[in-house]
């Protein structure tokens, strides 16, 4: 069973830079591609990046392309999402998710099994 946890969040300003992490507390992290998403107060939950179980294949929503970066070390069973040049509307709460689904590149949310709790990040101007 895999049971995710996210960290690293906070408040940036423009233009700053953010690593969120995204550990599993299972054993079995590598079975599993994985996601990222964000929700803001009143949005729907927004795809953000995937990385499939091998790390060869990436994935990103239109709004982070060039900005965010998606990896994964299967060895310590964690993934990240690397944040550049972000921006206010960055700002919302990011959640880990894993998916045994093989149209996990979709970025659908019902695709992935299993969330983290989410860390929030916040973006000033």
């Amino acid at each position: 069973q895999i049971r995710l946890e996210e960290s690293g969040g906070g408040s940036v300003q423009a233009g700053g830079s953010l690593r969120l992490s995204c550990t599993d507390s299972g054993s079995t992290f590598s079975d599993y591609a994985l996601g990222w998403f964000r929700q803001a107060p009143g949005n729907e939950r927004e795809f953000v990046a995937a990385i499939s179980r091998n790390r060869l294949r990436k994935y990103y929503g239109d709004s982070v392309k060039g900005r965010f970066t998606v990896s994964r070390d299967n060895a310590v069973n964690t993934g990240y999402l690397q944040m550049s040049d972000l921006k206010p509307e960055d700002t919302a709460v990011y959640y880990c998710a894993a998916a045994r689904s093989n149209q996990w590149y979709l970025g659908r949310v019902e695709d992935f099994n299993q969330w983290g709790q989410g860390t929030q990040v916040t973006v000033s101007s």
